[in-house]
Order: C-alpha cells, then sequence, then structure tokens
C-alpha cells in the first residue's frame, strides 16, 4: 500500500515535466509570429530569448525562496503563471501580447525548472530510484518537446494559419490539468532546510572567479544554446533550403527531439559504463563532423539526419558539464546548481545572433554561429581537467 501511495504522488510530479517542455514550441511557433507581424530574421530571433533569457534572473532568487513557500506551492505557482500567459493571446493578439505570453511561459518554465526536480526528491520515497526518476522525467519532457510541433499545427488546420496562436490556450488547458492534480495530491512539505540567509546573488556569482567553475558554466550556457538554437534553425533551413511547406517543416523539430531522446536513454546507459570525458569528446566531435555535412550538403534527407545527429551526439552534454561542475567544487552543491541553472539563459542570447546572421549573410550562418557553440564545447572536452571521482 505505501509502494502504491508513493506512485499515486509522484505521477503528478512527472507530469509536471511534460508543461516543462512546452517551451520548445518556440522552434515551429516563431515561424508563424514571423508571418503574423512581418518580422525580420534579427527580430524574430528574440522570440526564444523572452522565454529563456529568464533563467538569468530568476534561478538564484527563485531557489533562495522557495526555501520560503516549499517546493509544492512555489511549482503550483510557476503553472499560474504559464495559464496566464496562455490565455493572453485570446484576449488581444498583437506583437506585444504576443511576446509577453512568450515571457510568461518563460518565467513559469524557469521557476518550473528550478522547482519540479527538488519537487521529486520528496515524493520517491526509496532514494535508489531518484536518478531512474529524474531521467523518466526528462522523457516526459522530450516527449512533449516532440508533441509540441502537433499541437501548433493541430490549431493551424482546425483554426486556420492566422489563429495559430490558438495553441497557446490549449497548453495553458493541459497546464490547468496538471496544477489541479498535483493540487488534489497530498505530498508531504520538506522539512525546513538550512536557509542560505546569510549568501546573496553576489556570493553565488563570486564563484565564477574560479576559472574552471566559469569555463563550465559556460559549457552550461552554450549547450544550451545549441539545443535551442537547432531547434530554432531546423524547420527554417528546411523550409529555406527546399521549399518545405508548413506541414513538413514540423518533422525537423520532431526529428531533433526524438533523436536527443534516444540520446539521453542510451547516454544514461553508456555513462555507466564508459568514462564521462571519454564520451564527452567523442560526442562532441561527432556533433562537430554533423554540422560541417549540415553546412556542405544539400540534400533534404542528408541535412534532416545531420539534425537530428546533433540532437542525438549532444544530448548528454548537459549532465556531462553538470556532473562536472559539481565534481570541481563539491563543498559549493547547492550554490553550483544555481549557478548553472542560470546559464540557461544561453537559449535566449544565441537566438538572437542566430536571426541577425541569417538576415545578414543566409541559412548557413545561421548553422555558423551554432558550430562556433559547439567549438567551445570540444575545448571543454579537451582543455578542462576535473579530479577523477573517489
Amino acid at each position: 500500500m505505501k509502494k502504491q501511495n508513493s506512485i499515486l504522488t509522484t505521477l503528478p510530479v512527472l507530469f509536471g515535466f511534460f508543461v516543462m517542455g512546452f517551451c520548445d514550441i518556440v522552434g515551429i511557433s516563431s515561424d508563424y509570429v514571423q508571418r503574423s507581424f512581418n518580422w525580420s530574421p534579427v527580430m524574430t530571433g528574440f522570440v526564444p530569448s523572452m522565454v529563456f533569457i529568464w533563467f538569468l534572473f530568476l534561478s538564484i532568487p527563485i531557489g533562495n525562496q522557495m526555501n520560503k513557500w516549499g517546493r509544492k506551492n512555489t511549482v503550483l505557482i510557476s503553472m499560474g503563471i504559464t495559464i496566464i500567459g496562455m490565455i493572453l493571446p485570446l484576449l488581444a493578439y498583437d506583437s506585444i501580447t504576443c511576446m509577453t505570453a512568450y515571457a510568461l511561459l518563460g518565467i513559469g518554465n524557469a521557476i518550473l525548472q528550478v522547482s519540479l526536480n527538488p519537487l521529486l526528491n520528496n515524493v520517491v520515497t526509496n532514494k535508489a530510484f531518484l536518478t531512474s526518476s529524474l531521467t523518466a522525467g526528462q522523457v516526459i519532457k522530450a516527449v512533449s518537446s516532440l508533441v509540441g510541433p502537433e499541437i501548433v499545427l493541430l490549431a493551424v488546420n482546425y483554426f486556420g494559419a492566422d489563429k495559430w496562436y490558438y495553441c497557446f490556450p490549449i497548453l495553458g488547458f493541459i497546464t490547468l490539468l496538471s496544477a489541479v492534480w498535483l493540487m488534489a495530491t497530498p505530498i508531504e512539505r520538506e522539512k525546513n532546510i538550512v536557509s542560505d540567509k546569510g549568501l546573496s546573488m553576489e556570493d553565488t556569482f563570486a564563484l565564477l572567479k574560479d576559472r574552471t567553475i566559469l569555463l563550465l558554466f559556460l559549457g552550461i550556457f552554450f549547450i544550451v544554446g545549441v539545443d535551442v538554437a537547432t531547434n530554432f534553425i531546423s524547420s527554417k533551413l528546411m523550409s529555406i533550403r527546399f521549399g518545405w511547406a508548413d506541414e513538413q517543416v514540423k518533422f525537423a523539430p520532431q526529428v531533433y527531439f526524438l533523436s536527443r531522446t534516444v540520446g539521453a536513454l542510451l547516454g544514461a546507459f553508456w555513462l555507466a559504463h564508459i568514462a564521462e570525458m571519454r564520451y564527452f569528446r567523442v560526442n562532441i566531435v561527432a556533433c562537430i563532423v554533423s554540422l560541417l555535412i549540415l553546412m556542405g550538403v544539400d540534400n533534404d534527407v542528408v541535412n534532416l539526419i545531420c539534425i537530428g545527429a546533433v540532437g542525438f551526439f549532444a544530448s548528454s552534454v548537459f549532465a556531462i558539464i553538470y556532473s562536472m561542475a559539481l565534481q570541481a567544487r563539491p563543498e559549493k552543491a547547492n550554490q553550483i546548481s544555481g549557478l548553472m541553472i542560470t546559464a540557461v539563459a544561453g537559449g535566449g542570447v544565441v537566438t538572437p545572433v542566430i536571426g541577425f546572421a541569417i538576415g545578414t549573410v543566409g541559412i548557413i550562418g545561421g548553422v555558423t554561429v551554432t558550430l562556433v557553440c559547439v567549438l567551445y564545447l570540444t575545448y571543454c572536452a579537451f582543455g578542462i581537467k576535473i579530479p577523477a571521482k573517489v
């Protein structure tokens, strides 16, 4: 009976990871935003920024405030913000409202990512299954990323291309169901943990004075940049290069997310048998080769395979760099964790640069920016030395 109760309390928390994946609709939905308001590629590049930049400002403060609010309440707050954002376009559809909706989606997602993983720790009674539960959550998030383009196209096919934003209330309704399910599930609040009242954001950012931590912080920044950039650019590449229609371009981000999901699952297995630095180096070199082929070969099937290859080979890099940072300063684990999540803001910084590159030199310019991010990660793989685990 106790085991059954544990499963019943874990399920609504895991379903929260499905909501976490909604931010990945920025890839395909940015195409419709661009057409609706006749935006330039540079302006369109700021759409992902409105979603991901909030990690830079909110991760550390929310992590500290969560001690006061409680993890479950913090998750519910994040979902409430997301629901409000998803209703806004129905009230008034213009460029400002649309960007505000994306911003609220990003704010809710940033708070959710900070609070949902710790909440899972509250409901998984057997801590031996915590890692597998976190992995299950990431798989659910990846499934959500796969479904996202379908929800956008569902709204387009049912209501028309000019009403593409009806996907927002669909996402809002799913978020509402998740919030109600979680609210109705009794979860014991975590015991009062030691609050870092003496620590400020300045104290946490001071860790960047450590050269290794700074390099790994930038590693997280750029791997998230690669993730968001590939999602953002994939449909545009297939449309610009090969004239794919709306119904076809959705397959590009879906291939990317499916490959990333498979790569993460296999990576979880292989990393238990292969040294993480060796795995990191092999995958990042393969990622470079995939991008070079993507830039040099003008074939739709080959390009689609390369997009999937980037997702597959980059899928475990975030976890490896995150682990490297914790190993570098284990005595500062809590601060390191908040600092690394802050670097997720990289997803909001890289895409405007890609938008500028596409507007200036074409789609190859956007792929080149992604390649530059991967080249930095190559430096992390071969240039940073972390003491081996004891």
